[in-house]
């Protein structure tokens, strides 16, 4: 058992969306499925009292489908059937949540599918239209609201505040590539003139490039010049961004209450080798949900295995992969840098005991298992404050 952590966080409460927890009455419940695209939406109902299952094209306007769904709850009370539940569903996509949250502050209960849960054929080519996906989205969605495990799952509605919270870690990791892509491109045009060793990335590079000599012993071209130049220039804004970014950050972060994610993110900058960003990514993106259990927190990282068994058949396919991939690149990274800083931690004992000797594991194997062992005593930390064996913390700030 670890230590308890000096700064601690509310255990969060069980969310399971793989079923409905609540009663089903299909005589009192109007159950909608919306199936979604960018230029209309074909909106599908199941009517108590009304035989004929309705189905109904509109523009992409969420008014428009507010004022069907009163209609529909009408047409179901003239049938003597009164509406005490309305249910609506839609597969999650480019449109997000805000539907969602648009319906349920007008106190309709909506939920997002996840489109990965659903099953379909199976067929070489099989039919697909919007009608038929509407069909199949009501019948899973049907199976769902009754219970019954198996049919689809639910994606957790976020807030408009904690989809926002997402954004800089987000931006950050998208300008860090370009950054990347940048300088990869500008040296691949110098090696194709036989230069190498030079670094474009860093500040002093602009005023270099005239002393560079291709491997002919001419300057570079002019076009080529002038090509970097630009690249530079992009390049330099680029890094302004991304420290910008991290500056408010850090800013925010110090004017924060220390309750909620935000408290997550500093527990974790406590431990040595996890940063600021490192920290931050985790908790918006997967530490702060309401997940299940330890199992459910590896499955949205995408850190479990996908086993092929079928009669005497019986192979691993490797990581599901599944999951947000987003955390699970942060988390293998995560993983090899725990090793340097936390040497003397259990979970980095384990991990060398497996590895070393002539008969040990591959290593890029085992780090897998080490980032999935990690995020689950990472979440132990931010949720219950029990620290892992072994890891150092830096002091309270």
């Amino acid at each position: 058992m670890g230590r308890a952590a000096e700064v601690g966080c509310p255990v969060v409460q069980i969310n399971d969306l793989s079923r409905s927890l609540a009663a089903f009455d299909p005589i009192s419940t109007l159950v909608v499925v919306v199936e979604m695209s960018k230029a209309s939406w074909l909106v599908s109902g199941v009517v108590p009292g009304v035989e004929r299952q309705p189905l109904k094209k509109l523009e992409p306007d969420a008014t428009a489908l507010l004022r069907l769904i009163e209609r529909w709850r009408n047409e179901a009370v003239r049938a003597g059937r009164p509406i005490r539940r309305i249910a609506l569903a839609y597969e999650a996509g480019r449109d997000g949540f805000w539907l969602a949250r648009w319906l349920i502050a007008r106190g309709i209960e909506a939920h997002v599918i996840h489109s990965a849960s659903v099953a379909v054929s199976r067929e070489r080519k099989r039919a697909k239209t919007d009608r038929l996906d509407a069909a199949m989205l009501m019948r899973v969605f049907l199976g769902w609201l009754r219970g019954e495990r198996g049919h689809c799952g639910m994606v957790a509605i976020p807030t408009m505040e904690e989809e926002d919270a997402r954004r800089p870690n987000r931006e950050r990791e998208s300008l860090v590539n370009e950054r990347s892509r940048i300088v990869n491109r500008m040296k691949s045009a110098l090696a194709r003139l036989g230069i190498r060793g030079f670094k474009p990335h860093l500040r002093k590079a602009p005023e270099r490039l005239a002393g560079l000599r291709t491997a002919e012993g001419t300057g570079l071209p002019a076009n080529i010049i002038e090509e970097f130049r630009r690249d530079m220039a992009r390049l330099a804004l680029v890094r302004e961004q991304i420290s910008s970014i991290e500056k408010t950050r850090a800013e925010r972060l110090e004017r924060a209450p220390d309750t909620g994610p935000h408290a997550m993110v500093r527990l974790l900058a406590r431990v040595i080798g996890i940063g600021i960003e490192t920290a931050d990514m985790l908790v918006r993106e997967i530490l702060s949900r309401n997940l299940r259990d330890r199992r459910a927190l590896a499955r949205y990282a995408g850190l479990t295995g996908s086993p092929d068994e079928s009669g005497l058949k019986s192979r691993e396919k490797g990581l599901a992969k599944a999951g947000n991939a987003r955390v699970r690149r942060g988390l293998i990274q995560l993983a090899w840098r725990f090793l340097m800083f936390q040497k003397d931690s259990a979970l980095a004992q384990w991990y060398r005991t497996r590895t070393e000797g002539p008969s040990g594991a591959r290593k890029t194997t085992m780090i897998v298992a080490l980032a999935r062992k990690l995020l689950i005593a990472l979440w132990r930390l931010v949720t219950t404050g029990e620290v892992p064996d072994g890891v150092e913390l830096r002091p309270a700030a």
